[in-house]
């Protein structure tokens, strides 16, 4: 998808306070695509115990299972921006929300455990067009003045999906009894679980019917009249419309449309702060943070904790998530981005540690002692803060800001690929891995918090106060 970035001369420029309320509105239904992407990420965590037992699979054809929505991911990160600029951004919302409804219809209710998987996919497909077309969206329609706190909605739409998944979940198996294969009207409860989330996926869908396109996107297919409305919508009728549409003009002309050969360097196959890119998007992930969105109902029950008791707990862990990203849009700002990010990984590599120490303890009948399982809930939640106030926020910000102008969208294309491959290297193995060595594998992702703090240290710059034309 093109830029998004404008000329300085419109910056600062502000939308009358008239027009501010329905610029949020407009910010809050492009969000829900985040809010989908949250919820949909995380909602299989109610459904792990019930689908391993209901088709009798093993702990590696389970994680794949699992995990293949991420392929879907990254299909449609890749495509959206594209499909966006052939057909519009609202039509490519209205595409996901289709995909959304059909993937929830599909997977609660599935033949076999080959369909539940192909459901999985379309569902990945669309979160990962919703990933790519809400932020940009945002950024088209958002007055610049208001621009990073609007932005910022789509990152608050995410953990709160993620919340109400983690919520929705344990309200139907409480309503089963505690049973994830109890039957509710006709249906296991898992199914119910999945099923759910065709409410929010329509309401998405309603909503994209009520925002205008985005006038850039007008623009750029000629409808400038419809496009002078829609900036007249967000950004007040006293702006001089005409300057406005030149300012956008003027920009799209001068924009380079980055390409993967404008990455490679001469001896290391990418540039240098291609890979820096590149390391900060694994590091995110091999920390196995996604572990406690998909697995961690599963990960307490494996260790005695009740199912009900272990749903509540994902609940309070995904607050926490809310709370610590919170914390990091407060802060990124004021005491800058490497900061941040050497506070979460020494944060993160303790809390691992006391996690890989209680698992440690692990009794034959599958329990732990008190004071150890204690210690894992509370590092458990510890470590999900960390994460949160930290890398979860800025990395993004990061990649957002430290490429040169000339590849920033190539290069962050290969970044966000490379973020959704290490999402999926954690994703399919920690159920074999776990299976092996839960201890084990929690020291492996201690070990990979600890080096991400020299990986900071030595090869990531601040980018906080400089501005873009700045970077390389």
């Amino acid at each position: 998808m093109t830029s998004t970035a404008q000329p300085t001369g419109s910056e600062g420029r502000k939308a009358h306070p008239e027009h501010l309320g329905h610029v949020i509105f407009i910010t809050a239904a492009a969000a829900m695509g985040g809010f989908l992407f949250g919820y949909d990420s995380s909602v299989i965590n109610g459904a792990v115990e019930a689908i391993r037992s209901r088709y009798d699979v093993g702990s590696a054809l389970l994680a794949q299972v699992i995990a293949i929505a991420l392929i879907g991911c990254a299909i449609g990160a890749a495509t959206a921006g594209r499909i966006a600029d052939r057909i519009g951004r609202i039509r490519v919302m209205q595409i996901a929300s289709v995909l959304f409804t059909v993937s929830a219809v599909g997977s609660a209710l599935p033949f076999a455990l080959w369909d539940l998987a192909f459901w999985r996919i379309i569902g990945g497909f669309a979160i990962g067009m919703a990933s790519v077309i809400g932020p940009a969206y945002i950024a088209e329609v958002s007055p610049s003045a208001y621009r990073g706190r609007l932005g910022s909605f789509q990152q608050a739409a995410i953990v709160v999906g993620i919340a109400v998944s983690q919520l929705v979940n344990w309200g139907i198996l409480n309503l089963a009894d505690g049973d994830q294969r109890g039957k509710i009207a006709g249906l296991e409860a898992w199914q119910w679980m999945l099923g759910v989330m065709v409410v929010p996926a329509v309401l998405y869908g309603l909503l994209s019917f009520a925002i205008p396109e985005s006038p850039r996107y007008l623009i750029s297919v000629g409808k400038v009249s419809r496009a002078k409305e829609v900036l007249a919508e967000v950004e007040g009728h006293s702006v001089n419309l005409d300057t406005r549409v030149t300012e956008i003009q003027d920009a799209m002309r001068r924009e380079h449309k980055s390409s993967f050969k404008d990455l490679l360097g001469s001896r290391m196959g990418f540039l240098p702060i291609v890979w820096v890119g590149i390391g900060l998007s694994v590091f995110q992930q091999l920390v196995g943070i996604n572990v406690a969105f998909y697995y961690s109902s599963a990960l307490w029950q494996s260790v005695g904790i009740d199912p009900s008791a272990s749903f509540f707990y994902s609940f309070t862990t995904s607050i926490i998530n809310i709370i610590g990203t919170v914390i990091a849009m407060v802060f990124v700002d004021k005491i800058g981005r490497r900061p941040l990010a050497l506070i979460g990984s020494a944060g993160m590599a303790i809390s691992l540690a006391l996690e890989a120490w209680a698992f440690s303890a692990k009794t034959a009948a599958g329990t732990l002692p008190p004071t150890e399982g204690t210690v894992a809930l509370i590092a458990a939640h510890v470590f999900v803060l960390f994460f949160a106030l930290s890398w979860g926020v800025v990395v993004w910000v990061f990649l957002g800001e430290m490429f040169p102008n000339k590849i920033r969208a190539a290069a962050l294309g290969v970044a966000a690929c490379a973020q959704w491959i290490a999402n999926w290297a954690i994703t399919a193995s920690f159920p074999s891995l776990s299976d092996w060595n839960l201890s084990g594998t929690y020291v492996i992702y201690a070990v990979f918090a600890l080096l991400s703090i020299p990986f900071v240290l030595k090869f990531v710059k601040e980018t906080k106060g400089k501005a873009l034309e700045e970077m390389g």
